[in-house]
């Protein structure tokens, strides 16, 4: 079953066998994935319920934890944003888990509060073997918003419009001084650095989204694999393990080419084990709710398979038969639809990429044409087999219609008439508003040329009847009148 957003709704039906972690060769075996949803069904953080937060938001999520965690300003970011570490745990084996380098990749940032909810948590939950596993054997130190400054914004780069990713060695960043004193000072045994990755990440000759990405990176040009390295790999098996049976085949494993400005590599080359988690892209999770889910469950499993040391019975194998990334995805993929130029007919695919824009709690996006010609070799999370169809180009009505009477009813007809634009009042510009038609002001009327990196705004007819209606990138099916998305008058 799935839920209204297309996102997996999961029944779990739990017996006392359940919580029990089963035992293999001798050894603890990984967690159960049920036990692992249930988990996050009863701890997942209320107060997060999107993915565009600032330091604001998560400053009384950290003041309020129990007397379980140590809370500590380890420093503050070029604008002042304190920038915290909360350790947990009393054991041997030290664990550093660092978010929110990079401020717009935050997915990992709510799966980490999820995580400290539950390990607070009551030891009358059916949960406390697992809890006292990792509280015995591991000491965790997690800094779960490295760049505030950046996520105040919600970008990638700090305010110095520094990648912090790359300042490892240069050391020009506050918040990357911070992180590697942080990692020498506390010499953990294992490091997990967590990110978002871009949604056109497919999996290798697949035409699924790496939902999940991993590394364990290189710690020198020559790319060999040490006992520091081999742990991470080994490590990263086990998370595999476990997604292959919630999301199969939509794991990937980035390129290893040594990055030697990168903090990743440069902590794995300092002696600490260190795996790469990004977070890709999920159809119908525009909030990374559910790929939220996914770090909550696969850094909980990680952790008890670190405290078990579980994760040994894997193998370097294993994690190289992990299928590599690619980058072969669209937002909309249209195959064979004819069109001219000049005097030439001629048959292409078109590509259309999106980029987003937040306003409160809406995404606004805005699609271009990426790629046009043959595009065989890529996939769409939407696709349209255009065969037999003809591009033709939309019309203007440059009459101005006030807003209250351009109603759902009006947009279609003028649709259905071959008008893909209109105008209404300059008073209106900037507005938000949920129409299936492009809507534009004096001076800011649409470009309908149909070339690359320009807003896609055109037909596709059959017969010469207007069957799909493309605006800015979105699929608007005529006769059926499907369409949601939101668009900011021009």
């Amino acid at each position: 079953m799935k839920s209204s957003l297309g996102i997996p709704v999961i029944f779990i039906f739990l017996s006392v066998g359940l919580y029990c972690c089963q035992e293999k060769e001798g050894k603890p075996s990984a967690i159960n994935p049920e036990i692992l949803e249930s988990a996050f069904a009863k701890y997942k953080e209320p107060s997060i319920d999107n993915r565009r937060f600032g330091y604001q938001h998560i400053a009384p999520l950290i003041s309020n934890r129990n007397a379980q965690f140590e809370t500590k300003v380890v420093g503050k970011s070029i604008e002042g944003r304190p920038i915290h570490s909360l350790s947990f745990g009393e054991g041997a084996r030290k664990v550093l888990l660092w978010s929110q380098m990079h401020g717009n990749e935050s997915t990992a940032t709510m799966a980490l509060f999820d995580l400290f909810n539950f390990l607070e948590g009551s030891g009358e939950d059916g949960f406390e073997s697992i809890r006292q596993a990792i509280r015995e054997n591991l000491r965790l130190r997690f800094i779960p918003m490295l760049n505030p400054d950046g996520a105040e914004r919600f970008k990638r780069r700090n305010a110095q419009q520094i990648d912090i990713n790359r300042d490892a060695v240069r050391q020009s960043s506050p918040e990357g001084i911070i992180l590697k004193k942080a990692r020498d000072e506390f010499s953990p045994d294992f490091g997990f650095n967590l990110h978002d990755q871009n949604r056109y990440y497919n999996v290798e000759g697949s035409s699924l989204p790496a939902t999940i990405s991993f590394l364990a990176p290189a710690y020198n040009k020559a790319r060999e694999v040490n006992a520091v390295r081999s742990k991470a790999m080994k490590v990263i098996v086990g998370m595999n393990r476990l997604l292959q049976q919630l999301i199969p085949g939509q794991v990937g494993k980035y390129d290893d080419s040594f990055e030697p400005r990168a903090f990743g590599d440069n902590i794995q080359k300092w002696g600490t084990s260190t795996i790469l988690i990004e977070s890709g892209a999920y159809p119908g999770d525009p909030e990374k709710q559910f790929i939220r889910q996914l770090n909550f469950m696969i850094l909980l499993d990680a952790l008890y398979g670190i405290a078990t040391e579980n994760y040994l019975k894997y193998t370097e194998e294993q994690y190289i038969a992990i299928p590599e990334n690619d980058s072969k995805l669209m937002d909309l993929l249209i195959r064979n639809v004819e069109t001219v130029a000049g005097d030439n007919s001629y048959r292409t695919d078109i590509g259309i990429k999106s980029s987003e824009r937040f306003l409160d709690s809406l995404i606004l996006m805005k699609g271009n044409i990426v790629d046009w010609g043959d595009l065989s070799v890529y996939h769409g999370y939407k696709e349209i087999d255009a065969s037999g169809m003809v591009l033709e180009k939309g019309k203007i009505w440059k009459e101005e219609i006030p807003m209250e009477k351009l109603t759902q009813g009006k947009a279609m007809d003028l649709l259905s008439e071959g008008y893909l634009a209109v105008a209404t009042n300059k008073a209106n510009q900037g507005q938000v508003h949920q129409l299936p038609i492009v809507v534009f002001t004096e001076g800011n009327e649409p470009n309908f040329t149909t070339t690359l990196d320009e807003p896609p705004l055109f037909y596709l007819t059959e017969e010469g009847e207007r069957k799909i209606a493309i605006v800015n990138g979105q699929v608007v099916m005529l006769e059926e009148e499907d369409f949601s998305f939101w668009q900011l008058i021009r």
